[in-house]
């Protein structure tokens, strides 16, 4: 007799299955569930590939291949921030953001009320644009990146309305944040992710740089097994790994997006339901606490109108029959 566990993972199975089968996600490329700490169901594919902007070609993805995570990097980039604040390397998310970035203090002027939290929520205020494609710097992601100092980019937008009032995606808020980190830990941001999350973790990852500073806001690469391993850590309240005290506070609901779905520290949330990690093409990691469940996909449906293989086998993941 099968027990209601093997029930949920046969149905899973089942559904995903046929939807692979019937080719309803075809830029699907890799998917793993995880129940109660355990790998319930993995599932890869193929397609072409991108590191950024640069092709990777044909790739046969499996359990060791490295992919793309793109703005799921912001997520764990939070996850950083908390280790590094437990330690008192960063100053906390009350604070005053400007004082944090000493060599911009000709840019206080107008700024003195923006904090670390409004970059944890993506509430700054500042002039951004992410809503046009990541192949331009008419995209204030790409122009920050072109400009000869991210960081005075983001700081020196102009400011359109009161900080901490309206959600506005930006990538500028976790570039801020990775170099809070970096400055605060006296290491580069990739090094510290090594010694304190990936390396305790025996994660293997890239993360791709811009003149020697990685992207903490859509560099990174991992593995599915890995972006579901770091979604069970966040279930288990971060394990002595990451203070559980900040687990709670990251995944608080801080700014409404929409009704039912709301923004905490750099994750996604809707309330009693999920907390979640999403990044352009179908990167996801998905958590559903009363279900003991842990959900990462990845997929190659970069910067297309229509990114829907991933989303589409989520939900055939999480319906209950």
């Amino acid at each position: 007799m099968t027990t209601a566990t093997e029930e949920e993972r046969m149905g899973i199975a089942e559904r995903v299955d046929g939807l692979l089968a019937a080719g309803k996600a075809p830029g699907l490329h890799g998917l793993v569930v995880v129940r109660d700490g355990r790998v319930v169901l993995e599932r890869y594919g193929d397609g072409e590939d991108f590191r950024l902007g640069e092709p990777l070609g044909h790739v046969r993805f499996g359990p060791d291949v490295l992919h793309d995570v793109r703005s799921v990097t912001k997520s764990v980039v939070a996850l950083l921030y908390g280790m590094a604040l437990g330690d008192g390397l960063v100053p906390g998310p009350g604070e005053p953001l400007l004082p944090a970035f000493p060599a911009y203090a000709d840019l206080a002027e107008g700024r003195e009320g923006l904090t670390v939290e409004h970059a944890l929520t993506m509430t700054l205020g500042l002039d951004w644009n992410e809503n046009v494609p990541y192949t331009s710097t008419a995209n204030s992601e790409l122009a920050m990146e072109a400009a000869p100092d991210r960081y005075r980019y983001v700081l020196e937008r102009p400011v359109v309305e009161e900080p901490g009032k309206r959600w506005h995606y930006c990538g500028g808020a976790s570039a801020l944040l990775g170099g809070l980190i970096a400055d605060g830990a006296g290491v580069p941001l990739e090094e510290f992710a090594r010694e304190r999350l990936f390396g305790p973790l025996g994660m293997p990852f890239e993360w791709t740089a811009n003149r020697g500073v990685v992207l903490a806001a859509a560099g990174l690469r991992l593995r599915p097994r890995d972006l579901a391993g770091l979604g069970s850590l966040v279930l288990d309240g971060g394990r002595g790994l990451v203070p559980e005290w900040w687990i709670g506070e990251m995944l608080r609901p801080r700014v409404e997006i929409s009704e039912g779905f709301a923004y905490g520290y750099q994750w996604y949330v809707s309330p009693g339901r999920w907390v979640g990690a999403t990044g352009n093409g179908g990167q996801r990691i998905v958590v559903v606490p009363e279900r003991r469940l842990v959900v990462a996909l990845t997929a190659g449906e970069y910067d297309a109108a229509e990114q829907s293989s991933a989303a589409v086998a989520l939900e055939e993941v999480l319906r209950e029959d």
